[in-house]
């Protein structure tokens, strides 16, 4: 991959998943714009290219201008826009729908010549959690203001930042317990930060990528459960794992979503997301079909940043355990 002469316009390139993309898109030789609502939080990429290749650039979605300030003169736009609850202003409609949208429509109107969308897996019109409507409503947005835009569904992503691992690897420090909800038994295919970053620079490569949509799942399917006994191996912790039945779980995260902190525990609509599993549909295009063959896998890349949670530091001859 090779745009030296080009401009790539990144939406919400400061989180987690954009500060992986950035960095292989500095490798590139473009100038990349880092489309976000606080540049200064953006700040620290400026180091991952050339002196005034990676510009952090204040951006407000919700407005025509600001979109259209920041797609002028782009040759490629790359949306990773996306909320994992609704608090406050901050709602599925507004983060997967209108925004996605907005970028669509203005980047169509400015001759922007590629657009990657990154949905999730699991969007589906039908579904009864919001979030996964909402993807879908975003995905059906883009592709009716920009034909030609690629689309991208990931599983849970997992890497350095994520909001998976971290957040039970931190509840396994002070819980006697953690939930396993619906039994654990609902299966997820986690994908690597790093290889979604390299499936999102593939896409820009490809012509046949353009207008499709690519499901994007790790080297291994997964049960909650599953899921839970390694982040407890990792940290070295025991920890019984209780099953909270359906009913039960909608109740709490209907209280915990109320409760005034900066991110919910569980929310009643991510209990509706448990209901279904989140792997790759059978004969859907994913990796293979944008040239990645080698994918990471959690059991490798997970312990190199849950170590941190580890009391005392790495210690082999304590091994963790779940019941």
């Amino acid at each position: 991959m090779s745009y030296r002469t080009q401009v790539i316009t990144v939406f919400g390139g400061s989180g987690f998943i954009g500060r992986h993309l950035i960095r292989r898109l500095a490798k590139s030789g473009a100038v990349v714009r880092i489309a976000t609502r606080n540049p200064t939080k953006a700040g620290f990429l400026k180091t991952a290219g050339a002196v005034g290749q990676i510009v952090p650039f204040a951006t407000d979605v919700t407005k025509d201008e600001s979109v259209a300030r920041a797609l002028q003169g782009a040759d490629i736009a790359i949306n990773l826009i996306g909320v994992l609850y609704e608090q406050g202003r901050q709602s599925f409609q507004g983060a997967h729908v209108e925004s996605a949208a907005r970028i669509a429509r203005i980047a169509s109107l400015n001759g922007v010549t590629r657009l990657v969308h990154v949905s999730a897996l699991g969007a589906d019109a039908s579904s009864p959690a919001s979030y996964a409507r909402s993807k879908a409503a975003g995905e059906q947005a883009v592709l009716d203001a920009f034909p030609q835009a690629t689309i991208l569904r990931p599983s849970i992503v997992f890497g350095p930042e994520d909001q998976f691992f971290n957040k039970f690897a931190a509840m396994a420090q002070i819980a006697p317990a953690l939930p396993l909800i619906g039994g654990g038994k609902t299966r997820f295919q986690p994908v690597y930060v790093g290889d979604l970053a390299d499936a999102i620079v593939a896409s820009l490569d490809l012509d046949s990528a353009k207008g499709r949509t690519f499901e994007l799942g790790g080297p291994r399917v997964y049960s909650f459960k599953e899921l839970l006994q390694l982040t407890l191996k990792t940290v070295q912790r025991k920890r019984y794992l209780l099953p909270v039945p359906w009913g039960a779980a909608e109740t709490l995260g209907g209280v915990l979503e109320k409760v005034p902190v900066l991110a919910p525990a569980l929310t009643r609509d991510q209990v509706e997301l448990l209901k279904r599993d989140n792997v790759v549909s059978p004969g859907a295009a994913g990796f293979k079909e944008l040239g990645i063959d080698t994918l990471a896998s959690c059991e490798v890349i997970v312990p190199t940043y849950l170590a941190r949670f580890i009391v005392g530091g790495r210690n082999p001859t304590v091994p963790g355990n779940a019941h």
